[in-house]
């Protein structure tokens, strides 16, 4: 597998001081949120006197790194995530190490075709994962808009300005569902379809919490996010709906043994409960709502819950986890230039792009419908072609790591050439489309 994560992260060069080692103490670093993680170490250490667990939160690229740096002795014992990428890049630097005895044998070998484990036996599926839309109901009804089933549905121009997404550059599941909808629709079809997506966006958020709490909340929507943020909020009582479009994935949240850990034994045990029936069931707390590995006939899941097998057949995506990991940094790269930083511009391309659509459609016009079809290429193609992406040496460019002056020089020009690119790709789109719409009058 293909090291992900490291050139784009490695180089915030600011991490926090390593945990105090206290013998019995299990240190969990996780990006999970205080609602999951406070009701697993509750449950834990009541079912385990003796020991404790320690919670350090950070976002999932930002643990890959903070582990890198520490010296054995003095890393986390437990590594536990949904990024399945993040745990190749750990593997790939010898920083997991295998504890088969914690895999609980109940648990199928496969969710659909994707294996639960690692097959190398150095990380493990604990809970699954798919990707989809959230919406709020009481939002949609009162703008007359009706709920959205596919990716391909929130194009339409009656969705503008309603849709919130967190940057993949800040949220490793963000970065999946990007990734799926690339390998989903192919690298320039699926980039066209979420620029087109992402025009419509009220705005790109810095952390994946933001977006289900925001259509919680009413301040959006419709939401971009990974299932169980959409869900804990269905079964916590807001009035909030979700759905998995066809062109998505299923794939394990993981949990693995760090190299060099303090307390192997304590973690090993912590572990095994998360995977054990009790640490399954838990998963279907409201404040949690995540799909269990274990089948159904174990656990006593609320009426109308999701099938994780179900959904896996529905599912037209096989997640590719290597190619995922070859283009990981060019992705979230991509992301930011064109959309992230691009945003308004982006927004204003689209806006008067459906503008002169509607108004060609009342009134055709030939060179209204010419200029509009340029607007559309301008804005909607994306700026690195699948060509590109099949580049060696183009695509390890974005792996080395930015701490090198000389590669931190030749990506920050490139990223720049980008940001430039779009907003004159952007502004000239949104003029083509306002000369096209006034030849409808």
């Amino acid at each position: 597998m293909q090291r992900k994560i490291l050139a784009a992260l490695l180089a915030t060069g600011v991490f926090a001081a390593a945990p105090t080692v206290h013998a019995g103490t299990v240190t969990v670093i996780t990006s999970f949120p205080k609602e999951l993680t406070t009701a697993y170490k509750k449950a834990f250490e009541a079912a385990n006197p003796g020991i404790t667990i320690e919670i350090l939160n950070k976002n999932t690229t930002a643990s890959v790194a903070y582990i890198r740096e520490l010296p054995e002795g003095q890393r986390p014992d437990v590594m536990w995530a949904s990024a399945p990428d993040a745990f190749e890049v750990l593997a790939s630097y010898k920083l997991l190490q295998s504890a088969p005895e914690v895999i609980n044998k109940n648990a199928p070998a496969k969710i659909g075709s994707y294996p639960l484990n690692d097959p190398k036996g150095m990380y493990y599926g604990q809970a699954l994962a798919g990707y989809g839309i959230e919406w709020n109901t009481r939002y949609l009804k009162a703008n007359k808009l009706a709920a959205p089933k596919e990716w391909t549905d929130l194009v339409k121009p009656e969705y503008f300005g309603h849709i919130a997404i967190s940057s993949p550059s800040r949220s490793g599941t963000t970065q999946l569902t990007v990734e799926t909808i690339l390998q989903g629709e192919g690298w320039d079809k699926g980039w066209s379809l979420l620029l087109q997506m992402m025009g419509n966006a009220a705005a790109v958020t810095d952390r994946s919490f933001a977006v289900p709490d925001g259509v919680n909340n009413g301040q959006y929507g419709i939401g971009i996010v990974i299932d169980f943020l959409a869900l804990a909020g269905k079964y916590s009582g807001y009035p909030v709906d979700f759905t998995y479009p066809t062109m998505t994935a299923v794939v394990p949240a993981n949990i693995a043994l760090v190299a060099g850990a303090k307390n192997a034994d304590e973690a090993k045990k912590f572990m095994a409960y998360t995977m054990s029936v009790p640490g399954q069931q838990l998963l279907f707390d409201p404040k949690i709502a995540r799909l269990p590995i274990l089948p159904y006939s174990e656990l006593k899941p609320p009426a109308g819950y999701p099938v994780p097998q179900d959904i896996a057949k529905r599912a037209k995506v096989q997640f590719n986890t290597e190619l995922s990991g070859e283009r990981y940094p060019v992705v979230i790269s991509l992301f930011d230039q064109m959309i992230t930083f691009r945003l308004k511009e982006l927004q204003a391309a689209t806006k008067a792009i459906q503008e002169a659509t509607a108004a060609l459609k009342a009134k055709p016009n030939t060179r209204g419908n010419e200029l509009l079809a340029q607007a559309r290429s301008l804005a909607y193609t994306p700026l690195v072609g699948a060509e590109n992406v099949k580049n060696k040496e183009f695509l390890e460019l974005f792996r080395k790591s930015r701490r090198d002056v000389a590669v931190a020089k030749e990506l920050t020009g490139m990223e720049q050439l980008w940001s430039d690119k779009a907003r004159a790709n952007y502004d000239r789109a949104r003029q083509l489309a306002t000369e096209a719409r006034g030849l409808a009058k």
